[in-house]
């Protein structure tokens, strides 16, 4: 089937397939139909990556009034990626019509010109929930034109806590406008909302509701709890093709994973939402151009983030709700290109993987934890396509490629991190990829505490000048020394560490005196989060500072 049957105008039809639309999707062949004829409310439940936005927009850039400069259709979604990706398509989409004119209105960038564009008139407004409520509050817009009314994945404006802003808006658009919300998900808030703001509406429901893509290929790999990181380079290098994105469930630990693959040689950045715009902005666009082999995200930053092509969404963190994992692994898999969606864990987690895997209806594929000597190989077939491997070890491949001139085919800056990386894996012991056993606590009468643990911890000799505190991290929270000295670095510049000795539970480590309680109270006031768990800074039990003139106790 062609969009010629759904009764599209033909400056429209011309300019979608210039863009290389050919035959529409599901929702697309249901939701243009009724929206072009009906006047009626609309419920369309679709998953991510279905095409919704030329299901919406395309019948309602050909129901605006041309001669009519005022807003005639609103857009409501949840960030301000999102809403300028939707004003792009839109304008793309009326490429043949001048005359009609997208808005974009977000917030986190100078107002100003949007004024100005609200001043010129736009027939399509397209914005996100709070900058349109500080807009209608101020009366530098009104809606009494409006005559339809999207709601764009509504679920998740609820889930990011817009639901009194847009309760706002909508007392503020006029009662006869036609409301269509679109959502991949239908929990009570949603519906509740459908109830209190629209009429009888018609529902469309395409597929199974918040069901996965058949384009996506779902995988896990087991490691061990301290290995998390590890295992990640280790899929990263043996697929040098990666382009997509990493998920972790905190802002703390976006920017630390994405510290330490760029000090390791990899070329990833940081989405979350302490970016300032102008960052946002530049790693969207170094991203989008390739720049960038992968950005490492949280779930909300992500959002609005539409590339057709990514190969691959890794969750560094298994989400907790099966909705997160569906949304996060809708990022591939679009446009009917395949995509790879790989979960890391250690067997403490795997029963939240069967939750999911129970829920949706689906068994992922477990992945054995890439060897050196795999890596390797996949490296070399990758970016020195003529270099034999056969049946070489580490140990001989490392000779071999030695003695490769970087004038065959291969330039030095490439075949030197080829020489590096195999060097550094003949080195590093493999990974265990025996079944993590979970040890059962101890169930004795006389167990303590970790408050008691930690008064009663006897400080080493310590460093001259220096004093001990203690995080409540540890081992069996996956922190290594590289995590405790990034989590230590955002405190202030040049805090030197000294010793550090990291337990199951805590993790004892010098700083000089001086900045001990720069440290600590920057954890009480900028709350930070490994893991999910809060991160807090204290004294060691007894802690001591060596002067040149002896032994004091810290006060």
């Amino acid at each position: 089937m062609t969009f010629i049957p759904l009764g599209l105008r033909k400056e429209l039809l011309s300019s979608i397939t210039e863009m290389g639309f050919t035959q529409p999707t599901a929702i697309q062949s249901e939701v243009i139909p009724f929206m072009l004829k009906e006047k009626g409310d609309l419920v369309a439940l679709s998953q991510t990556g279905t095409g919704k936005t030329a299901a919406f927009g395309l019948p309602l850039l050909q129901r605006v009034k041309s001669r009519n400069k005022f807003p005639q259709a609103l857009v409501l979604c949840p960030t301000r990626e999102l809403c300028k990706q939707i004003a792009k398509d839109i304008n793309n989409f009326a490429s043949a019509l001048p005359e009609l004119q997208t808005l974009a209105l977000y917030g986190g960038a100078d107002i100003r010109p949007q004024l100005d564009g609200i001043d010129r008139g736009a027939q399509i407004i397209v914005a996100t929930p709070g900058r349109l409520v500080d807009l209608l509050r101020t009366r530098k817009l009104q809606l009494f034109s409006v005559e339809r009314l999207v709601l764009d994945e509504a679920d998740e404006m609820l889930n990011l806590g817009f639901e009194e802003d847009l309760n706002f808006i909508l007392d503020e658009v006029p009662a006869e406008a036609q409301r269509l919300l679109f959502s991949a998900t239908m929990p009570l808030r949603v519906r509740r909302m459908m109830e209190t703001y629209m009429d009888a509406p018609h529902e469309i429901s395409v597929g199974e509701r918040n069901t996965l893509s058949e384009l996506v290929e779902h995988q896990f790999m087991l490691v061990h709890a301290k290995d998390h990181y590890a295992g990640l380079r280790r899929f990263l290098d043996v697929t040098p093709e990666m382009y997509g994105i990493i998920f972790c469930r905190t802002k703390a630990d976006t920017q630390l994973i994405s510290d330490r693959l760029n000090h390791d040689g990899y070329v990833t950045a940081a989405l979350h939402g302490d970016l300032l715009h102008e960052e946002r902005e530049a790693v969207m666009q170094q991203f989008q151009t390739r720049q960038l082999q992968g950005v490492v995200a949280t779930d909300v930053a992500a959002r609005g983030l539409h590339i057709d092509d990514l190969t691959h969404v890794i969750h560094y963190r298994i989400p907790d709700e099966q909705n997160t994992y569906t949304h996060r692994s809708g990022r591939t898999g679009r446009a009917g290109k395949q995509g790879v969606s790989l979960v890391i864990l250690h067997a403490r987690e795997r029963f939240k993987l069967d939750r999911i895997e129970k829920v949706l209806g689906k068994t992922f594929q477990q992945i054995p934890i890439p060897t050196g000597i795999e890596i390797a190989r996949a490296q070399l077939h990758s970016y020195l396509p003529s270099f034999q491997t056969g049946n070489l070890k580490l140990d001989e491949l490392a000779e071999k490629l030695a003695r490769v001139s970087s004038s065959e085919n291969v330039d030095a800056g490439t075949l030197r991190k080829l020489q590096k990386l195999v060097a550094f894996y003949q080195v590093t012991p493999e990974l265990n990829t025996e079944p993590e056993k979970v040890k059962p606590r101890p169930k004795t009468a006389g167990r303590i505490s970790g408050r008691e643990a930690r008064e009663m911890h006897v400080p080493r000799d310590m460093t001259e000048g220096m004093i001990e505190l203690v995080m409540n991290l540890g081992k069996r929270n996956e922190l290594d020394e590289a995590g405790l000295r990034g989590l230590i670095d955002v405190c202030g510049s040049s805090i030197e560490l000294g010793r550090v000795n990291i337990v199951e539970m805590q993790s004892y480590f010098e700083v000089p005196y001086p900045r001990s309680h720069e440290v600590i109270n920057h954890f009480k006031q900028n709350p930070a989060e490994w893991g999910g768990r809060s991160v807090s800074v204290a004294f060691a039990g007894n802690a001591k500072v060596v002067t040149g003139k002896g032994t004091k106790k810290r006060r």
